[in-house]
């Protein structure tokens, strides 16, 4: 599409915000839209964010274009549920966001920078700005957190969910100060779950496999590694290697015994 032909900004959105309506119109609308609630579409809404961060793990741009749109119609469907509701509407959703970004952006919008000179400052500046700036906002709501680990929502995905608990402990001196003693505490998690698959006690079992989960992720954030990104790049590696090994076969899989499997694996991994 050329520039010439391309809408602008205001009228695509104004367009977008138009089906979302009409989709959700009681008299000819669709169906489906029509008995969506905001339970029933959040599930829709994590899926979409996941799709985004997929198509930019995989550098696809095409892709991250279009799932970037679906990930806004999951802003225009919940703010049009609002609007009809009488609670808020895409207007106030965008307004609220602007008002929030210069809030919280001193050193760019005309206040004095966090660092108390001319606005110049350091990314590592603005972060303690805005946790200075987001905790301001939360007193002013009346939610000021009992703990230094509110805020942390439960419906994480468990990965993020621990990473975040992790930082936010951290942020408050409850952390070691080099990786060596994480990585230690790795071996030792490693060994309690060792001891628990001797008892065969299945809730001990899962209790310290998610205490050695969760003291990966501890030694991702120390080695400044996203965990995520991490088990994503190792999935990827599977399933690229195992697709190899489907191909290499020359039997169904579960005619092979142990010594065939990995004599099959070995081989894919030379390759991917």
């Amino acid at each position: 599409m050329s520039d010439h032909s391309r809408p602008s900004s205001e009228t695509a959105i104004a367009e977008l915000l138009a089906i979302m309506a009409r989709l959700r119109d009681p008299d000819g609308g669709c169906p489906w839209d029509l008995e969506q609630t905001f339970d029933t579409v959040v599930p829709y809404t994590v899926e979409e964010a996941f799709e985004v961060a997929e198509a930019v793990a995989r550098r696809d741009y095409p892709e991250l274009r279009e799932e970037l749109g679906d990930l806004l119609l999951q802003v225009v469907f919940h703010s049009q549920m609002a609007r009809e509701q009488g609670l808020f509407d895409f207007t106030d959703v965008v307004a609220v966001l602007n008002e929030k970004m210069i809030r919280r952006h001193p050193h760019v919008f005309g206040e004095q920078g966090v660092s108390g000179d001319d606005g110049a400052v350091d990314a590592e500046a603005v972060k303690v700005n805005w946790e200075v700036i987001k905790a301001g906002e939360r007193a002013r709501k009346g939610r000021e957190h009992a703990s230094a680990l509110d805020g942390v929502p439960e419906g994480l995905p468990a990965l993020q969910r621990a990473h975040k608990l992790q930082k936010k402990a951290s942020k408050v001196g409850f952390d070691w100060r080099q990786r060596g003693p994480v990585r230690d505490q790795v071996g030792l998690e490693l060994a309690e779950l060792d001891r628990a698959l001797e008892e065969g006690d299945r809730d001990a079992i899962e209790d310290e496999l998610g205490d050695v989960f969760f003291t990966l992720v501890n030694l991702a954030r120390h080695l400044k590694l996203d965990p995520d990104l991490a088990l994503r790049r190792a999935s990827d590696k599977f399933e690229r290697r195992f697709r190899r090994v489907e191909h290499l076969a020359e039997a169904p899989l579960g005619d092979y015994d142990e010594a065939g499997l990995d004599a099959l694996w070995r081989e894919a991994k030379k390759t991917s």
